[in-house]
């Protein structure tokens, strides 16, 4: 296909929210790069035009969590498949976590999935380093070496860190060369459960993960924050009283940033209904007030990002009875229309719903990567040239096997949602459409 060096949309809504920009106006893009906005000189000859009349253009999505599978699932062409759903979801950088097989904790490792994601030409790939070797949580990687190899910081994935002095230690070596830790608060012998605690957990007879199994994660956290000055993004936050705990933390000045799945925006612990495996999630779905209080700070900036904690599950691990059955489910498709849902529903501004998915996560993401950040998540001349082109008036049923994702498994699945992405833009290329 013709690699197009420049791009004109005409007549769209052009929203910006990292500067507060709405306007219906046009875009000239070339050589990966936005060359203007709204006074387009008349010498641009664009090689491709794309009528943008009734929808909204704003900066390509920023999902701070995905996993592509790879390596390990090569032979499946997990990659491949991934990434062009995350394109067509709109989402034009995502941060992939490091619990794959084998783990990201070798530089070459690194290397060959940056190498074989680049070679795709479809969303940026910004991997997350294992903070210790094979995420044991024994020794630490060698950040310096997994860093050079392009890691913008490093993280446990889904595996608590019991150990506090290993967490101490890589706090220190974290805050000495200026690297960021990631990490989903969770106290490893409290967590160990696999659903809520709570009423509906009790009647169902499933094992429980209270409150405390983050609560305590956090204060840990926030206390070698205090004594090392390391700065930390806190992954996919489920409770009203870890909501409280980050606030605080954040008018105490610590470096903190956070951010809060789909999942646990959208539902509770009724969804689980009776039995259902697909909303078998970690971490596991809270009760109302819990997602009323991540509304909530997801709204005042307590919470810096919405994420769509895309993990593609098998059928086969899903067919299995409800605390048995694997954890997760595919997200990156539905991250835009889910944050829309999150406007309609709790009459949030477009311009703030916008915002955790692009300028919100490309901040957390620009503190990791300093100098190489690369303007991402915004809609400014001579930025990247990375956009998405979405119909707002376009509804769309969730069908799963009509997603490009391998993991077909979605407790959305039967949604109606707002918002249907048309274009996607990567790098100056027409990556969907």
């Amino acid at each position: 296909m013709k690699t197009l060096t420049a791009i004109l949309i005409k007549g769209g809504r052009v929203v910006d929210p990292a500067r507060g920009f709405d306007e219906i106006t046009d875009l000239a893009l070339a050589n990966g790069v936005i060359l203007a906005i709204k006074n387009i000189a008349s010498e641009f000859q664009p090689d491709q035009t794309i009528d943008a009349t009734g929808c909204i253009v704003v900066p390509g999505l920023v999902d701070l969590a995905v996993r592509l599978r790879e390596p390990g699932h090569e032979h499946e062409r997990m990659l491949e498949s991934e990434m062009a759903a995350a394109v067509a979801g709109g989402v034009t950088s995502l941060v992939c976590l490091p619990d794959t097989e084998p783990v990201l904790d070798e530089p070459g490792l690194v290397e060959m999935l940056r190498f074989r994601a680049e070679k795709l030409r479809q969303a940026r790939v910004y991997p997350l380093g294992a903070l210790t070797r094979n995420l044991a949580g024994e020794l630490l990687a060698e950040m310096a070496e997994l860093t050079d190899a392009g890691c913008v910081a490093f993280s446990q994935a889904e595996v608590p860190l019991a150990n506090t002095q290993v967490m101490l230690r890589a706090f220190q070596y974290a805050s000495s060369f200026g690297y960021a830790v990631w990490l989903r608060p969770q106290e490893l012998f409290l967590g160990q459960g696999v659903a809520a605690s709570g009423a509906l957990a009790t009647r169902l007879g499933l094992a429980g993960v209270p409150v405390a199994a983050e609560t305590i994660a956090l204060h840990t956290i926030f206390e070698l924050m205090r004594a090392t000055g390391a700065r930390v993004h806190l992954c996919r936050l489920s409770s009203a009283a870890g909501v409280a705990l980050v606030r605080q933390a954040k008018l105490d000045g610590l470096n903190v940033t956070c951010d809060v799945s789909i999942n646990s925006l959208h539902l509770t612990d009724a969804d689980i209904g009776y039995f259902d495996s697909r909303a078998r999630l970690n971490p596991p779905l809270r009760q109302q007030r819990d997602r009323d209080a991540l509304r909530a700070g997801l709204l005042d900036g307590t919470i810096d990002a919405l994420v769509s904690d895309h993990t593609p599950v098998g059928e086969d691990a899903k067919a299995l009875p409800f605390a048995e059955s694997e954890p997760g489910a595919t997200g990156v498709e539905l991250l835009l229309s889910l944050a829309l849902k999150w406007s309609q529903d709790s009459g949030v501004s477009l311009a703030r719903a916008l915002q955790v998915i692009t300028s919100g996560p490309a901040s957390v993401l620009g503190a990791a990567l300093g100098k190489r950040q690369g303007r991402i998540g915004c809609l400014v001349p001579g930025g990247a040239a990375d956009l998405c082109v979405f119909d707002p008036g376009a509804a769309w049923t969730v069908q799963p096997d009509a997603l490009r994702s391998q993991g077909k498994h979605t407790p959305f699945s039967g949604y109606e949602l707002p918002g249907r992405v048309r274009c996607t833009i990567v790098d100056g290329r027409v990556a969907f459409q």
